[in-house]
């Protein structure tokens, strides 16, 4: 199964989330590795298709994962942009309805107009992986960024991961760097693993072991596993004082962003 590479110990361990492969050493990047890190975007980004036997919403500001196919049509069809692009990923994966990527990205493009961000994600990941368009990584990572910009998590980890690999735009670890950690601080599990492991390998930030062991802990909080294995990797080149300050890190984080935090 295809793995991120930790450089230091010359070890791999799993991106929970999808079958990418993260090549943090910046060694072997070709065209096979950026379709497999695309090919996981389009998983992240996807990730919740609706049930066509779901339950009927009261309204449109209502649509969520179980509403059914007939609401979340309808209320695409009224041009609510949330169901808009709810109905694109569905055309996207074939989830309810037959795979159509030109349905897909005819409903992203009309949420798009309304500047739904996560429409500008799901239109990237078209083009990422030439789903219906044909691929272009430059145009990828022009949606991406345009989505990253509005705040979006998912996007700002996709355009990371994209400066990682260098995958549409110049490979700048310092950016990826950037763009994770606005993703990692809004709670995204993926995006503080791959933190971690830019803290642990000292790519695009310096290196620092308390930190790497903060970031794969929240995600491991969370329930990815591949942190757990990154951070018994970094834990093992750590003393007692580091492990006990980076575990009130954790904790000093977690109260930050918990409901009632500052």
């Amino acid at each position: 199964m295809p793995h991120i590479v930790h450089r230091h110990h010359r070890r791999t361990y799993k991106l929970s989330c999808s079958s990418l492969v993260v090549g943090l050493s910046g060694a072997g990047k070709n065209e096979a590795m950026k379709r497999i890190l695309l090919w996981v975007l389009a998983l992240a980004v996807i990730p919740v298709g609706v049930d066509a036997q779901g339950t009927p919403s009261a309204s449109c500001a209502d649509i969520g994962p179980s509403s059914s196919l007939e609401d979340v049509r309808s209320c695409a069809e009224q041009g609510d942009a949330d169901a808009q692009t709810r109905l694109g990923r569905m055309y996207a994966i074939g989830e309810g309805v037959p795979e159509d990527y030109a349905e897909a990205i005819r409903w992203f493009r009309l949420a798009i107009e309304q500047g739904n961000a996560v429409a500008q994600n799901g239109l990237a990941v078209m083009y990422s992986r030439g789903w219906g368009v044909p691929e272009d990584y430059v145009e990828a990572a022009r949606w991406y960024r345009l989505a990253a910009e509005q705040g979006y998590a998912s996007a700002q980890s996709n355009l990371g991961l994209t400066y990682l690999y260098g995958a549409g735009l110049p490979q700048d670890y310092a950016e990826a760097a950037h763009w994770v950690r606005l993703a990692a601080e809004q709670g995204d599990a993926d995006a503080q693993f791959v933190l971690g492991t830019l803290y642990d390998n000292g790519d695009g930030v310096e290196e620092d072991n308390v930190l790497a062991y903060m970031w794969h802990n929240l995600a491991v909080a969370q329930g990815n596993e591949s942190a757990q294995e990154g951070k018994d990797i970094v834990e093992q080149q750590m003393t007692g004082e580091q492990i006990a300050e980076a575990q009130r890190l954790f904790r000093e984080w977690l109260e930050a962003h918990s409901p009632g935090g500052n």
